[in-house]
């Protein structure tokens, strides 16, 4: 595997409260990093011979916030949304690795309109106090969590794994060191074999890593 580590803009720096009744600040750095990540891509795209990578190929992963960045670049993609115009118009990544991760949608529940989305590994605790495991919403506006995603992805029969830590809260984020078997046979079967294996667990493990990570919105954006 080729490698490509990003920097992106931090848009909640020195946010210590997150939530709907802050939804437009929310909405900001969400997309801000999107937007940062679609300009990486392009990049990987207009280099791909120089830097070795198949622009057909690419994976995308990220733990807390880089979760949330993929989670909604793929989202902004599989409905052709004015931030994904950026892209190549046939461009989709090959895959979703997300750590914590969750969608912010202005329009009710999420849905994949226009495209299906790229096979995608959710990992997520299910006391996280960080970034929801299931959902706030108020009328439209919504921020979902893996846990309330997975439900979408078995509704439409999308290409999913999915990891529920019983009882774990945002040191999920860091466990990617510690569930590398779980990426590794995803990313070989699902997207390289483009095998539809799907997983569904809910595990309570005492080895699974637990990182000096936030576990508040005030530890995470900082004050």
């Amino acid at each position: 595997y080729r490698v490509v580590s990003i920097d992106y803009r931090l848009g909640l720096k020195g946010s210590s409260k997150v939530g709907i009744a802050q939804v437009n600040v929310l909405d900001k750095a969400i997309h801000m990093a999107v937007e940062d990540l679609f300009s990486a891509t392009n990049f990987m795209i207009d280099n791909a011979e120089t830097l070795g990578i198949d622009p057909s190929n690419i994976v995308i992963s990220g733990s807390s916030a880089g979760a949330i960045s993929a989670m909604q670049a793929e989202y902004e993609i599989c409905n052709r949304t004015s931030w994904a115009q950026v892209l190549p118009s046939d461009f989709n990544y090959a895959g979703v690795m997300s750590f914590s991760g969750a969608i912010l949608s202005r329009e009710g529940k999420v849905d994949y309109r226009k495209f299906t989305p790229a096979p995608t590994l959710m990992l997520h605790g299910t006391a996280d106090g960080l970034v929801p495991y299931e959902q706030i919403a108020v009328f439209n506006l919504g921020f979902f969590g893996a846990g309330k995603l997975v439900d979408r992805f078995k509704k439409f029969d999308f290409n999913f794994n999915m990891y529920h830590f019983i009882g774990y809260g945002h040191e999920i984020a860091g466990s990617m060191y510690s569930t590398v078997a779980l990426q590794k046979r995803f990313l070989e079967t699902n997207v390289i074999e483009g095998k539809k294996r799907i997983i569904e667990a809910w595990i309570s493990d005492p080895d699974v890593y637990k990182g000096a990570g936030p576990q508040s919105r005030k530890e995470l954006y900082g004050k």
